[in-house]
């Protein structure tokens, strides 16, 4: 009995677990769905619909405009690509919009050095009413998924119960790690349960998926961003614990390039996010995108830290009576990212104060890099005190880091 009992504990725990070790920094890449939605008219819109050309298109932007090379490397599919299932009951794709099928499609991105997401849902269908993976066909669908060469999976769950969501992420988990391709997996299963305890386990959850929607979708609005970023803040002492390396917690996408952001609001956004250790998944059309809101996206410093190595999520720790919020992210090798952010709708506004209102007490002395202009102010201790100009709408943001002494090797 006891031998019996055993065996059942480790199957539960193989269910359970999500062993296939990616995702160990914030995955970055382009998402379709904030800015093509459901788009299937290929007739009257054939350069804008749901189809293989578009994500074609997007392939080689991300690879030819510098993007892959910065990091955005995953080009991921959301919903309506889904034609159906065929006699055995296999997904397969809408015929005329994807007429190579989805196998093309992952090898034609993996030419170009990108990986290739695609989207399911667990329920009876999709939010926008196509086929979904019903319980009886999960491991159907991750072999499918592993036989099409896919490398990210997003399940949603839209038409489902909590108790099929239960059962079914776990599970997706098992049926794709048994697949032996890795895939990583993005999960919709806290949105759906209110996104915090007790309805929603994060220790559960970040032995399920390695990153995880956790609030509602993004509209291409600034108060859309805030309302997120609210949430995230309210309960940043549940969220802010169980990110890290394999596993993260997803605001949803990045609106800059699109049509509801002012460039400081875009700069904004950009910023916040990095600072949350946010997946950076643009939802814009890079053929048209400027090249002020691709100088935003590309900033390699601002890459640099959403991809610390340390995978630490940043937290709010000021809001002060002038609408001005600060929020610090602990980074390797001693720095930080430190985000002044103006909720301010007026003017700018002159934010003074000093490290050690930041909690920066030790006697070290630093050097602190504007991200986005890339001045550097040297010798901050912790009683300096220094005054931001802060626009409306918008951050400066610092990567702080203590000078070393010469010959002091770099840890």
């Amino acid at each position: 009995m006891l031998l019996k009992t055993v065996l059942f504990l480790a199957l539960v725990a193989q269910v359970l677990v999500l062993e296939n070790g990616l995702l160990r920094k914030p995955p970055m890449g382009w998402l379709a769905w904030e800015r093509f939605r459901c788009n299937t008219d290929c007739n009257e819109d054939p350069k804008n619909c749901i189809s293989e050309r578009l994500f074609m298109e997007m392939a080689d932007r991300l690879a030819q405009d510098g993007w892959r090379d910065l990091g955005y490397e995953y080009l991921n599919i959301d919903d309506c690509w889904i034609g159906g299932r065929d006699a055995k009951g296999d997904l397969v794709p809408d015929p005329k919009r994807f007429p190579n099928g989805m196998a093309f499609l992952a090898d034609y991105a993996h030419s170009l050095g990108l990986k290739l997401g695609i989207y399911e849902d667990m329920g009876n269908f999709t939010c926008m009413g196509y086929p979904g993976t019903t319980l009886d066909k999960v491991v159907q669908d991750a072999q499918t998924f592993a036989k099409w060469k896919v490398d990210m999976l997003k399940l949603d769950g839209c038409f489902s119960t909590p108790e099929e969501r239960a059962e079914g992420y776990p599970k997706m988990a098992a049926a794709l790690n048994a697949t032996g391709r890795p895939i990583a997996f993005s999960c919709s299963w806290p949105a759906y349960e209110g996104g915090l305890p007790p309805k929603v386990n994060y220790t559960l959850l970040a032995d399920i998926c390695n990153l995880w929607r956790n609030y509602d979708d993004i509209q291409d609005s600034w108060r859309s961003v805030l309302s997120i970023l609210d949430w995230f803040v309210t309960h940043q002492d549940i969220l802010q614990p169980v990110a890290g390396p394999g596993h993260w917690n997803d605001p949803d996408v990045l609106l800059i390039g699109n049509f509801g952001l002012s460039f400081e609001q875009a700069r904004a956004q950009m910023a916040l996010w990095t600072v949350l250790a946010a997946p950076l998944f643009m939802s814009t059309d890079l053929r048209t995108i400027s090249a002020q809101n691709m100088d935003i996206l590309q900033n390699p410093l601002m890459i640099k830290i959403n991809q610390d190595p340390l995978g630490i999520q940043g937290r709010r720790i000021l809001k002060e009576k002038s609408h001005i919020e600060v929020y610090v992210r602990p980074l390797a090798s001693e720095a930080s990212a430190i985000v002044f952010f103006s909720r301010r709708t007026d003017v700018p506004y002159p934010y003074r104060t000093s490290l050690a209102r930041l909690n920066f007490t030790s006697s070290k002395v630093y050097e602190a890099q504007n991200v986005y202009t890339g001045d550097i102010i040297s010798g901050l201790q912790d009683k300096t005190n220094f005054t931001l100009i802060i626009n409306p709408s918008g951050v400066v943001m610092w990567y702080l880091y203590p000078i070393r002494k010469l010959g002091t090797p770099q840890q």
